[in-house]
């Protein structure tokens, strides 16, 4: 997995590729996800944990009933790599959009 740091410039790069409600929030890849209701949002939360495990890089998160906060950052590069953009994808994939 890449663990290089990206500029400010590849981030924002990375950023609008992505889209989808993501943006930069204190360093970390943030985005709230709404749901239903508890079970779908937890439902949800064990998809991206099964993803996440699969890419060995694991989010930051928290669960209230129905919304699910993500933060994305790799710890050991001190900032965003290629590795949160590419788990973020695949959380938006899991989402349906």
């Amino acid at each position: 997995m890449a663990t290089a740091k990206l500029s400010e410039q590849e981030i924002a790069a990375e950023l609008k590729k992505l889209g989808g409600g993501w943006s930069v929030v204190n360093g970390n890849l943030h985005r709230v996800f709404e749901f239903k209701d508890f079970t779908q949002a937890f439902g949800f939360m064990t998809r991206v944990a099964l993803a996440a495990e699969k890419m060995d890089h694991h989010p930051d998160w928290s669960n209230s009933w129905n919304k699910v906060t993500v933060d994305l950052c790799t710890h050991s590069a001190g900032g965003l790599t290629k590795n949160d953009f590419d788990l973020a994808r695949k959380i938006q994939q899991i989402h349906g959009g």
